[in-house]
């Protein structure tokens, strides 16, 4: 493959309307930070409707696909309900990822083994109009069973290798990176694009960026977070020149 090739990068706005939600209204609008992001250099938007709408509502992605001249990757259980609703936006891409309510944020990746003719029949029917990805963990059964789905696109779970990087646990740390750099060749190997994300910052991103196979990295939560301390603009900026950093290892461009 092309060691030379960038690395994009999907801001997710979830959290901004898990802010605006927790007091109802209209501020801070998601859309205006989805505008702020790809301003700012991101490549593409990521947003999560949940079946609860605890964050991201239908007319939150219904104005991404209307106002925003960027790349919607939308993620979702492979439920009726949203396999339906992503076939009457058609957004550019869509993520299936594991969805529990009683999680406070999407935990561990899907299980595409078990998944069974009800996922397989969603992929089917989203492949008709929409990139399909699927969320799941460096796992190479459940790569390779994402690349017999049909499926163009993995995303790769970082965060069980983020939360070891921020206990300081070196010997864990490595482990997961190594498992998660066989998993990208491996996936490459089979066909597959590869993602990754969940729970990167500025540091784990600029390390996997080093992964040649990468081809996206989705994150929200920390730039949120840092957005409030910088701005948006500063911290999608930011993030963009650890990424830069990181695939400049491997010579490519910024």
């Amino acid at each position: 493959m092309d060691n030379r090739k960038p690395i994009r990068l999907g801001v997710n706005i979830d959290h901004v309307a898990t802010v605006r939600n927790a007091r109802g209204g209209y501020h801070p609008d998601p859309i205006r930070a989805a505008r702020a992001a790809i301003a700012a250099g991101a490549h593409g938007i990521t947003a999560h409707l949940r079946e609860d709408r605890r964050h991201i509502i239908d007319i939150d992605v219904e104005r991404l696909m209307r106002d925003i001249e960027a790349p919607l990757n939308l993620e979702m259980a492979a439920t009726e309900e949203m396999v339906g609703i992503a076939g009457g936006l058609r957004p550019h891409a869509v993520c299936l990822v594991p969805e529990k309510r009683e999680e406070r944020t999407t935990e561990g990746g899907l299980d595409v083994i078990g998944g069974g003719k009800a996922l397989q029949s969603a992929v089917d029917v989203l492949s008709r109009h929409s990139r399909v990805s699927l969320f799941i963990a460096a796992d190479p059964a459940q790569i390779e069973a994402a690349a017999k789905s049909g499926a163009a696109v993995i995303e790769l779970h970082t965060g069980t290798w983020c939360e070891a990087v921020s206990a300081t646990d070196e010997e864990e740390s490595l482990a997961e990176l190594r498992r998660l750099a066989e998993g990208a060749r491996y996936a490459v190997s089979l066909g597959l694009e590869v993602h990754a994300g969940h729970g990167l910052d500025y540091g784990t991103a600029e390390l996997i960026s080093a992964l040649p196979e990468i081809a996206e990295l989705n994150i929200g939560h920390y730039l949120v977070g840092e957005a409030v301390f910088c701005g948006l603009d500063a911290a999608v900026k930011n993030m963009l020149a650890a990424m830069a950093r990181g695939r400049a290892r491997l010579g490519a461009p910024a």
